[in-house]
């Protein structure tokens, strides 16, 4: 009976307009990161990019929480979009912390492990910008997203794989020689695979959003 009510109001299509800006945001950033670890242009321009657009993004998710509290009608559970920016927000977050720590230890070169899981993260900011505008028609689309939800669950479990690989050279490589150089490396190693954690984290709250709506 609810879903028959909820069916015959007048739905807030802003939502996913914002939610839309949101992911290309994301997705900006992680090729700007993608860019800094492959050492394409400038560094200091990639950083003072990824900061911009995190603070873009942060602005984005503002606006949301805010249309969600003043809005009678919404596409889907309060709680599920409010989890849902958030998520989206915490990757950006993520690459943010990893400028940092690139800045902090003032890190120029990166390992081709590191460059890899730049590339994974595009793959999954991708991925996601592909699925927030189907969210519009969760019924219809239903199928395509819960398999882009599995397709970054795949993306995540590969950058663990290229972490561990990562962390197990560069002990090989520093190990006995230059410790600094290891906790540096594994520091960065330990950022790049929590900003794929929280892609998958927003593959589940898409996956259950599907499972809610249909």
């Amino acid at each position: 009976m609810l879903k028959w009510f909820r069916a015959l109001m007048p739905r807030e299509d802003r939502f996913f307009e914002m939610f839309v800006r949101h992911s290309r945001v994301v997705v900006a950033a992680a090729d700007s990161l993608k860019s800094l670890l492959c050492g394409e242009g400038e560094l200091e321009h990639h950083c003072n990019k990824i900061v911009e657009l995190e603070n873009e993004a942060d602005e984005i998710t503002r606006e949301v929480l805010v249309a969600v509290r003043r809005s009678f009608i919404t596409p889907f559970d309060r709680g599920d979009i409010q989890d849902l920016i958030q998520s989206m927000d915490d990757a950006i977050d993520t690459m943010h912390k990893t400028v940092k720590t690139i800045r902090l230890f003032e890190q120029t070169h990166f390992d081709p492990c590191m460059r890899e899981m730049g590339l994974l993260i595009v793959e999954a900011a991708g991925l996601v910008a592909e699925a927030i505008p189907l969210l519009k028609r969760v019924g219809t689309h239903s199928t395509r997203l819960s398999a882009i939800a599995e397709e970054v669950v795949r993306v995540e479990g590969r950058a663990d794989e290229l972490h561990d690989q990562g962390l197990k050279e560069l002990f090989n490589r520093h190990g006995n020689a230059d410790a600094m150089a290891y906790i540096i490396g594994s520091e960065i190693y330990g950022d790049l695979e929590k900003v794929v954690d929280r892609f998958e984290d927003v593959a589940d709250e898409i996956s259950g959003i599907v499972i809610e709506n249909v």
